[in-house]
């Protein structure tokens, strides 16, 4: 897809300020163009020809219509270069969430000594996924967890083009506060964008100081065509 070592100049180039603090005030920042047409269409050819350890049929698990596959280790070196330049970008505002709501301890700097916490826990197992949506398929809401040790913040990218390979089959999110009642955001999508979000959850400041909001993500349902996103997620699985 990429020479070895650009991904980190990409993502060190991507508007900083702005993706924290759409983070900080909503819990979801859209990275527009992380990959280019070029490397959407080699990521998609990997659901056929990369290496994964297991292939979920949504339906056989009441998790909606559609399927995806965790990938094995060792990833395919797109995907570990992008989990791992992205991690220390978002790992102050992970550390920042975690002070606010009086959590310890706090997530290092490098993701593989995050890993290697994951590890001694028991959490081996790579998490990072592709996704595949067909017609009339979609994935209920859910939080990505996967175990004790949980990375506060996750991305998707989409590989195909709303509009040209696919309709509906939005990303969305929801939010839910104490006693109130759900906020929906759609997260308007184009091939090659990535989107990074809560996992569970963020802090918002309320009269009393900050509390905790809870976040679940899912994807609407395609009314026609064909849809797929690549998913790094930074914490592994038991």
């Amino acid at each position: 897809m990429t020479p070895a070592g650009e991904w980190g100049e990409r993502v060190a180039a991507l508007d900083w300020p702005r993706v924290l603090g759409d983070l900080d005030a909503r819990g979801w920042a859209i990275m527009p163009g992380l990959l280019r047409r070029d490397e959407c269409d080699a990521a998609a050819g990997l659901y056929e020809s990369g290496d994964f350890r297991k292939r979920v049929v949504m339906g056989e698990h009441g998790f909606g219509q559609g399927e995806y596959k965790y990938f094995a280790y060792p990833l395919p070196l797109p995907v570990e270069e992008l989990r791992t330049a992205l991690y220390p970008r978002l790992a102050p505002i992970a550390n920042r969430w975690r002070e606010r709501l009086g959590l310890e301890p706090p997530f290092p700097p490098d993701h593989g000594a995050f890993l290697a916490r994951c590890h001694r826990a028991g959490q081996t197992r790579p998490t990072p996924l592709m996704l595949r949506y067909g017609e009339g398929d979609f994935n209920r809401l859910h939080q990505d967890l996967y175990g004790d040790h949980v990375f506060p913040l996750q991305a998707t990218i989409l590989l195909s083009q709303p509009g040209e390979d696919f309709e509906g089959g939005d990303f969305v999110l929801t939010e839910q506060r104490p006693r109130m009642q759900s906020r929906v955001e759609v997260v308007p999508l184009r091939r090659g964008d990535a989107v990074v979000f809560a996992v569970s959850g963020r802090p918002a400041e309320g009269a009393r100081g900050p509390y905790r909001v809870a976040m679940r993500h899912g994807v609407s349902t395609l009314r026609a065509g064909h849809r797929q996103s690549l998913g790094v997620i930074f914490h592994d699985a038991a």
